[in-house]
């Protein structure tokens, strides 16, 4: 799809993450002339890219007659708004491809329409019959299609196993159709959703295409790629695609925007996700005055830093953990993932007032959001309240979602009042949870915090 919808980060705890929800753009393989850099014979040679395998054109000429390029074009004109790819699996013409290359028309069916077209060119009018936004999926459909053939899923107990060659399709760039031959390398490490870690280089335009094992069973569908890496690209399981067209494959098609279906299965993932992060007990964040709240490592990955030993003025130790999948709903949003961090000062080499001023700003300059086109602006509630002996000063913010209804952005701000060089302050942000849950994870937030030893 394009544009490309990034990972969404909260820029006060200045973590950049290269992980996006659909796939990037390649750099250049040239200068921005275009021109080759000169060589010798052997050098030039050398610099030639690995032909595509046997296996690899059998593939793909086994599946070009069930490859699509999916367009979402505006209703007015024939201007295109983006394009992604898509792959047959039914012979009634239903076609999987990723939620993010039809969210346009989802969202806004009044402005939008979409159009698939074939390897050899032809094309018509696509209908949306589902959706699956936690797993960045839809279902299509093609009225009236005879297809040649359609696509398999590869059956769950025949697992692939690490190092397994298989091949990514789609259409990169708008260019042409195209096979990416690459590595299958098991399930990505701390994601709540499984996700496949597929080395190959898979580019935007090929969103929603199908990635074959050799016998051109589908074991993935392309959903996203790492920038500034190479050949890391991630693949949606075939299952959740066979899932989807089992359930829907006799749906209605939607010509409403498809909030309702949104709402209702983000209400269910948020569920799921709460029930399941409060579960987990804290880790100990090894600080010698207080105990922090750091979670563990099981979905959420964790990264720290500290100022040096020679350091002459204010001392700090940072952690920061987060969720490195999102849920895209629009190019502007993103949801359903926590966020955390703390950081613990030591101010006792500049004295109680200029470590005063230095730790308000520190709470002061935290970002909670405001009023736009998606969401409410925040509303807070502060209080000082005690935990486990340790007293605290706590700001709990709500940002309610104008079109999905009950969901909330909850952002909870924890700083340490009890000494005059030394403190903590934790930030905990959860995106799209009820209300109910917000209340839940903020209570959980707060039991995080005590001594270290008792006072």
């Amino acid at each position: 799809m394009n544009p490309l919808p990034k990972r969404r980060h909260r820029p006060a705890w200045g973590l950049a993450l290269a992980l996006v929800l659909s796939l990037g753009a390649a750099p250049a393989a040239w200068s921005q002339t275009g021109a080759r850099p000169a060589a010798s014979a052997p050098q030039e040679e050398a610099k030639k890219p690995a032909p595509v395998s046997a296996v690899a054109r059998r593939v793909y000429e086994r599946a070009r007659g069930q490859l699509m390029q999916i367009r979402t074009l505006l209703k007015s004109q024939d201007s295109q708004a983006s394009v992604g790819s898509g792959f047959v699996v039914s012979e009634q013409g239903h076609v999987i491809t990723n939620y993010h290359v039809v969210s346009q028309f989802a969202l806004e069916p009044d402005r939008y329409r979409l159009r698939y077209a074939t390897t050899e060119g032809e094309g018509g009018a696509i209908e949306l019959l589902d959706i699956d936004v936690r797993r960045d999926l839809a279902l299509l459909r093609i009225k009236d299609f005879k297809p040649e053939g359609v696509l398999r899923f590869r059956p769950l107990e025949q697992p692939l196993s690490k190092g397994d060659r298989i091949y990514s399709m789609g259409n990169p760039h708008d260019v042409a159709f195209a096979v990416v031959e690459g590595t299958y390398n098991g399930l990505v490490e701390r994601s709540f959703d499984p996700l496949i870690y597929y080395s190959g280089s898979i580019n935007s335009g090929m969103s929603g295409g199908p990635v074959v094992d050799e016998d051109g069973r589908v074991v993935g569908v392309n959903v996203s790629a790492m920038f500034f890496a190479q050949q890391m690209s991630f693949l949606v399981p075939g299952q959740f695609a066979a899932d989807l067209l089992q359930r829907s494959r006799d749906a209605k098609p939607l010509d409403k925007p498809v909030w309702p279906q949104l709402t209702a299965q983000l209400m269910a993932y948020q569920d799921e996700l709460v029930q399941a992060f409060v579960k987990q007990p804290w880790r100990d964040a090894g600080h010698a005055r207080y105990q922090l709240p750091v979670p563990q490592e099981q979905y959420m990955r964790c990264w720290g830093r500290g100022t040096g030993a020679d350091t002459k003025g204010l001392e700090f130790q940072r952690s920061q953990c987060r969720m490195e999948h999102a849920i895209f709903i629009n190019g502007g949003m993103q949801t359903g993932y926590l966020d955390m961090a703390h950081e613990a000062y030591d101010g006792s080499k500049l004295g109680s007032l200029r470590f005063a001023r230095q730790y308000g700003n520190s709470f002061r300059n935290e970002r909670l959001g405001r009023d736009d086109r998606d969401r409410t602006a925040p509303y807070c509630r502060e209080d000082f309240v005690e935990q486990q002996g340790l007293p605290l000063r706590a700001v709990v913010c709500l940002r309610a979602y104008r079109k999905l209804p009950g969901l909330h952005d909850l952002s909870v701000l924890v700083t340490t009042v009890d000494a005059n060089t030394e403190g903590a302050l934790g930030r905990f942000d959860a995106k799209g949870v009820s209300f109910a849950n917000a209340q839940t994870l903020t209570r959980h937030y707060l039991k995080g915090f005590a001594w270290t030893r008792p006072q």
